[in-house]
Order: structure tokens, then C-alpha cells, then sequence
């Protein structure tokens, strides 16, 4: 039990799977009035009259007061128990992590951030799990988890705004460097003329988005419940909110290289599934999902002066056994894009393995068999077999991102939303037959394909 400032007392309740758990948006923004009453009505309780009256420190001035900053932590606990009550926040609560001079923390949070942080606890407000770290590198590494406690959850029941007036703060950076694919970490960067024009494209695409009304009208609740892939937490069921109004895409760069990724992500679209996908409507028009087939294939095979009549993950019948024709095209499919990705036939053979389902024919598939399936694809196209097992993914990325960029800009540039799902777009049915017009993509050899998905 835990005594506040004003004589209160208030339950404790302990965070059981902190790796349920989202990044703190630090770029959380809302104009409402009920948000900035009941931000200083917290800030009155935690601080007293809401002022800038956290304990003074040494260095530079902060950009934002901390009232302020409050603003944005109360926010993100917001919307993440919105999304789900259970999930939590991570956030740094080292000194050091807040770097207020960053391109990717333009409202300008400082290190008052982690002392903000333990006023809320002290004062009830939130459920806290101190962050955990053993060695460089393990896998029990973790930030601090931070979720609203019982005494803020009913102050989020009674508030008069919702999801809706939540908003991404203006000057978000849209164009992201980072290291390893698998990095969460952003680097800093110089901008270059491209740059400039990266983020003037995409600051417009997002705004004809926030203008945009994406909805799946049979939808009844504000999120639907899918499988994690990947990490820790594989094989539970987590939330994906949909319909938000707040749908900010942004650029991913890797390496430390503009010639590597480049894809765009943000859009909840991305990660609802193509069936749930077929339901969407795009200002009350029913949408369309169009798809480049075999895109890296494609784009390959044009490098080489060939052409893709066929699609190219359908092999002779009966190269696998136990697979029917459908199955096999499955088979050939992950494992041609695992080898695109990988530097050496272990690893793609792994990550195919990986990548499968839990007792399929395919998860058990030993790597003389997945090689004999691989040695089948390049005798169908022998000037592909330097390009198989050489790490090549990560660079076609960034040739699909060039195509999804000029998709994009075009359809900005006419006002019509579309949205990107990496190597397929969803837009308006009406409007779907111009995007193959435009943009049958000769450069890269690459076919459309047409997947009625909100029409009927």
C-alpha cells in the first residue's frame, strides 16, 4: 500500500509479464481541453499547483516544460490502456537515454522524464517493474514497465476525450536510420537532398491520412486478437488496435546505409492480415488490394534481362512429397524469400524452418531437402543462383520501397489515399484500376495482381 501526498491510500498491483509491453511514444500530442484539465488536475495531486515544480537539475534547459512532458507520459498511458489495460509501457529511466537535441524526440522529453515517473508511482498512479540487465546482449534485458494504476484507470473511465484526440505531434520524424534489421535503436543522421524530399513526400501522404476515414464497418470492437510471430512472447495472442484515426507511416532505413530497406511502416493495416484486410474501406468506399507478384523475383530477373511469364514458385509436381501442388508453391515460396534474406543455405534453411508452422511437413523438412527444392528453383532460373543465399533482401527492400514511394507520391499528389502493405496497396475500388496503369512496373519486371478486397 502506498500513501499519496494528499492522505490517500492506494492498492498496488504488480505487473506480471512486463514484456507485454509497446515503446513510450514520445511524440504524443492532444489540444482537447478535458486532456489539459485532467493532466493538471494528476500534475495538482503528484506536484501541487501545475507548474514547472519538478526538482531542479544541472545542464542545458529542457525545450518542454515539464508539465509538458507530463502531458505526453499521461498520454501514451493512455492509449495503451485503451488498447489493453495489461499492456505496458517501456521507457529508459536512465540520465543518459534522453537526449533532447534529437531528431527523434522533437517535443524535446529530458531526463525530468524518469523523475516523473517515480512521482507517479510514489503517488499511486501507476504500476512500475524496475527495469533488469545481466550482460551485453541477453535476451533478460529490459527497460523499466510503467501501466496505469487503479486510481488513473478510473480517471481515463471518466475522461470526457477519447482515442480520437490523441494525436502524433507535428514534427515527428518520419525518415528512420538504424542499424541491424532486427535494431530498435535510432541513429542520428545528416540529412542529404534525398532525405529532404523523403520527408516532404511523406509528410504530405500523412497528412492526406489524418484526413482520411479508414474503417472496417462490421467491426465492432476497437482492436482484433492475433498470434505473436516472434520473440519471447511467440505463440500468445496480442491486440492489434484498428480504425484509429491516428495513422502515422514513417521510413525505415538499416545499416546505416540508405541502400538498405527503406520500406514503410506505421499503418495498422500492416499488421491486421489479408483476410481482415478485405474488410477495410477507405472513406466509405469499399477497397481494393492490388499486389505485385514475386516482387524480389521479379526485380531480379529484370536485372538479368529475363522475364517473369509464370509465376515463379510453382515447380514440378511431386518435387516434395507428401505436398499437394498448393502446399509445395507454399514451400518454394518462404524458402525462395528465406534465401533472398539469408547469407548461406544454413541460414536460410533455419530461417525457413523458423518461419513455419508448428507441425507442418515443413517444419520438420531436413536441409538436404530444402537444398534439393532450392537446386529445383535454380535449374528453372539458373541466372538467379548468385543472387540465393547471398544476403540480397535487404537491398531489393529498398528497390520495393522506390516503387511504393512512387505509388504514393502519385496518389498524394491527386489527393487519393492509398495504403502500402510493403508490396501491395489497398485503394478505393473506383480508383484501383488506375494504379496498374501508372505503375506496371517494367524496371523491375514485376506483375500486378488484382485481389478484389472490400467490393460485394
Amino acid at each position: 500500500m502506498v500513501k499519496t501526498q494528499i492522505g490517500q491510500t492506494l492498492k498496488q498491483t504488480t505487473i506480471k509479464n512486463p514484456r507485454y509491453s509497446k515503446l513510450l511514444d514520445v511524440h504524443r500530442h492532444s489540444e482537447h481541453s478535458d486532456v489539459s484539465r485532467l493532466v493538471k488536475h494528476i500534475w495538482s495531486k503528484c506536484f501541487g499547483q501545475p507548474v514547472d515544480a519538478t526538482p531542479k537539475s544541472g545542464g542545458v534547459k529542457p525545450k518542454a516544460n515539464s508539465l509538458s512532458q507530463f502531458r505526453v507520459v499521461i498520454l501514451d498511458l493512455y492509449m495503451a490502456w485503451k488498447e489493453d489495460p495489461d499492456l505496458c509501457v517501456a521507457v529508459a529511466m536512465s540520465n543518459s537515454a534522453w537526449r533532447t537535441g534529437s531528431r527523434y524526440n522533437k517535443i524535446g522529453l529530458s531526463r525530468k522524464v524518469p523523475q516523473i515517473i517515480h512521482r507517479l508511482h510514489e503517488c499511486g498512479y501507476i504500476d512500475y517493474s524496475a527495469g533488469s540487465y545481466s550482460v551485453p546482449g541477453a535476451v533478460t534485458n529490459r527497460t523499466s514497465r510503467i501501466r496505469a494504476a487503479e486510481p488513473l484507470k478510473q480517471l481515463f473511465r471518466d475522461a470526457r476525450f477519447g482515442p480520437q484526440h490523441v494525436l502524433t505531434f507535428a514534427g515527428k520524424e518520419c525518415i528512420i536510420m538504424r542499424g541491424s534489421e532486427k535494431s530498435e535503436r535510432n541513429l542520428e543522421y545528416e540529412d542529404t537532398p534525398e532525405t529532404v524530399r523523403m520527408r516532404a513526400d511523406l509528410t504530405k501522404y500523412n497528412r492526406l491520412l489524418q484526413r482520411t476515414f479508414i474503417d472496417v464497418p462490421d467491426q465492432v470492437q476497437t482492436y482484433i486478437e492475433r498470434p505473436v510471430k516472434k520473440g519471447p512472447r511467440a505463440g500468445e495472442m496480442t491486440r492489434v488496435p484498428v480504425c484509429g484515426l491516428d495513422n502515422f507511416v514513417h521510413r525505415v532505413f538499416n545499416r546505416n546505409d540508405w541502400s538498405c530497406g527503406g520500406r514503410f511502416y506505421g499503418g495498422w493495416w500492416q499488421s491486421v492480415g489479408s483476410e481482415f484486410r478485405k474488410r477495410i474501406h477507405i472513406n466509405d468506399v469499399p477497397t481494393v488490394e492490388v499486389d505485385f507478384d514475386a516482387v524480389h523475383v521479379a526485380i531480379l530477373a529484370a536485372k538479368h534481362g529475363m522475364s517473369l511469364d509464370d509465376d515463379p514458385y510453382v515447380l514440378e509436381e511431386g518435387l516434395i512429397e507428401g505436398l499437394d501442388a498448393e502446399q509445395q508453391r507454399k514451400v518454394v515460396k518462404l524458402l525462395v524469400l528465406m534465401s533472398l534474406n539469408a547469407k548461406d543455405q544454413r541460414s536460410a534453411c533455419n530461417a525457413f524452418r523458423d518461419a513455419s508452422p508448428t507441425g507442418s511437413r515443413a517444419k520438420s523438412m531436413k536441409n538436404n531437402e530444402l537444398v534439393r527444392v532450392l537446386d529445383a528453383f535454380i535449374e528453372r532460373y539458373p541466372k538467379l543462383r548468385d543472387d540465393l543465399c547471398a544476403d540480397r533482401g535487404i537491398y531489393l527492400m529498398k528497390k520495393d520501397s522506390q516503387i511504393a514511394s512512387l505509388v504514393i507520391r502519385h496518389f498524394t499528389n491527386r489527393n487519393i489515399p492509398v495504403l502500402c502493405v510493403h508490396d501491395s496497396f489497398l485503394i478505393g475500388y473506383a480508383q484501383a484500376g488506375d494504379l496498374p496503369l501508372n505503375f506496371h512496373p517494367a524496371a523491375t519486371g514485376a506483375r500486378f495482381v488484382f485481389t478484389p478486397v472490400g467490393a460485394g
